[in-house]
């Protein structure tokens, strides 16, 4: 099974040493930040990264995939704990596990891989969108306004910071994070670095610095528990399935197409072919199993994460053993380095979450997008509406039926 998978000569080892390390810098405040968007907290999101990651890593079918929380399943979860509580996570996460292994078995992967492209695109411009509103709270150092919905909450958070007064110490954080984050890289190019360095990783760390040097009132991520995490077993009860059970469809089938979708972007990045492209169903059994098994132990439902997968590549990755590497150097800083971790201020997470949200949207893609057939271009822009208005699943179902409708004609000759 896993044969094909590893590569230890010295050369192939240092590259995929190198990329974990790097993806691991980089998921640290992306599994913080969702963790604490999501309602639950720091220690959950870490926790997730670690166990998905390094099960998904390890059992997936993607060679550069790599897992944990992601701002697509915030999305889903935010209302679900809005309604149920963080108590029900643990169940959630454990029969939306099974079910996505379940697609697996079933070979469902083919079919959801079918997913057009313009969906797949227009979905991924509404997360982004979505998960810049979801740092507002954070950005503007405020307490969430009340709803599960993400347009509403975000405007009733911007008139409570009006109201209330903004804590412009917060905002003068998130936007120095923001600056060092996009004008790093070009600073790492003009004095050609030999090491890569995340963006994002320094600009916390100069933002960490700033608050303490001028004693900035802002608050910060708490305290992270230095454990891998706790077990929630106790807390599943069978006579929960019933009402339940939608809402881990809801998860199941999001952690299916997220995931699938990273792993084909990042064939796509590296130009695979043949037996070099990733295995939909062994995907799914792995994100399934890693979902599973990390909200037992007091972590959240995971995907592939495209933002982590494509630093993993452009990081040099070659096998899988790079996401394993990295879910393992998590759990060091887990372990052994909490509580400076539990300083950053979570206005600088903030600010990382929104520059990723950037990443993922492209402008540029975008507009080459939406230049090309105007049936396409409305695929797009519905989807990616729909996915911030009303919500993931709705989005990805009103732009597969748009879809059809505008192909029907190609669809039936073909």
């Amino acid at each position: 099974m896993f044969g094909k998978d590893f590569d230890f000569r010295k050369e192939v080892l240092g590259k995929d040493l190198i990329a974990g390390i790097s993806v691991a810098v980089v998921a640290l405040p992306l599994a913080i930040g969702f963790g604490l968007t999501s309602g639950l907290s720091a220690a959950s999101g870490l926790t997730t990264a670690i166990i998905a990651g390094f099960l998904a890593a390890l059992f997936g079918g993607s060679r550069f995939q790599v897992s944990g929380p992601t701002g697509a399943m915030t999305v889903v979860l935010i209302p679900i704990i809005h309604q149920y509580g963080p108590i029900a996570i643990p169940y959630l996460g454990v029969l939306a596990g099974l079910i996505v292994i379940a697609m697996a078995l079933l070979h469902f992967g083919e079919v959801i891989n079918r997913v057009p492209w313009p969906v797949i695109e227009g979905f991924t411009v509404g997360i982004a969108c979505v998960i810049a509103l979801q740092q507002l709270p954070l950005a503007l150092g405020i307490v969430k306004a009340q709803g599960d919905r993400t347009v509403p909450v975000a405007f009733g958070t911007i008139k409570n910071a009006i109201s209330q007064g903004i804590n412009w110490q917060v905002v003068v954080v998130v936007v120095v994070t923001l600056i060092i984050k996009f004008g790093f890289p070009a600073l790492s190019h003009r004095f050609k670095f030999k090491f890569h360095i995340p963006a994002s990783f320094v600009a916390i760390i100069l933002s960490l610095l700033l608050v303490k040097m001028f004693s900035l009132n802002v608050p910060t991520i708490g305290d992270i528990p230095r454990s891998l995490g706790k077990w929630q077993g106790n807390q599943i009860s069978l006579s929960d399935t019933a009402h339940l059970l939608w809402p881990a469809f809801l998860i199941a089938l999001l952690c299916a197409i997220e995931s699938l979708l990273s792993a084909r972007v990042a064939d796509g990045m590296v130009h695979a072919s043949g037996a070099d492209r990733y295995q939909p169903n062994r995907e799914l059994f792995g994100q399934g199993l890693g979902t599973l098994v990390a909200s037992i132990f007091g972590g959240m439902p995971a995907t592939g994460a495209i933002a982590r997968t494509s630093v993993n590549v452009r990081s040099h990755a070659q096998t899988r053993l790079a996401s394993i590497i990295h879910a393992v150097v998590l759990l060091f800083f887990a372990l052994v380095v909490a509580p400076w971790v539990s300083q950053i201020p979570a206005a600088a997470i903030a600010g990382v979450l929104i520059g990723t949200s950037y990443r993922i949207l492209n402008p540029a893609s975008i507009r080459e997008s939406l230049r090309t057939t105007k049936s396409e271009a409305s695929v797009i822009v519905i989807t990616a509406i729909s996915t911030l208005v009303i919500d993931l699943i709705w989005g990805i179902a009103i732009g597969i039926c748009l879809y059809l409708a505008l192909h029907r004609k190609s669809l039936r000759k073909g």
